[in-house]
């Protein structure tokens, strides 16, 4: 069995409440992608998403706002829930990723999107 691969974001009071933050890590999967990830604090919960829109695929998500649980996109006002990713009408809408707090540090698994055209 394959054990997930974390990467190092930042420390916990490098982020701020209520603000994303944009990151940018290796895939978990060895896949030898890339993942852009959104990462919220709030309530001192994290958050790790997919910082790409499905709607328009910009990489805003990070620029987003916070209200009811969700991100709002800043780009066309689509809203994401922060634990799963899904839209709040339970549609599938950004990946979630698994977060790990070790000594106050911000550990994120982030999975590549496999895409089928």
């Amino acid at each position: 069995m394959n054990e997930k691969k974390f990467y190092r974001l930042c420390r916990i009071n490098e982020l701020r409440e209520n603000e994303g933050r944009r990151f940018v890590v290796p895939a978990s999967d060895d896949s030898g992608n890339e993942v852009e990830i959104a990462v919220f604090k709030v309530k001192d919960r994290i958050y790790a998403l997919s910082n790409i829109c499905p709607h328009q695929h910009t990489a805003l998500i990070y620029d987003g706002f916070i209200e009811d649980g969700c991100v709002v996109c800043p780009a066309h006002g689509w809203k994401f829930e922060l634990k799963t990713g899904n839209q709040p009408t339970g549609r599938k809408g950004l990946d979630s990723y698994q977060v790990k707090i070790e000594n106050d540090e911000i550990l994120v698994a982030a999975h590549s999107k496999k895409i089928n055209w």
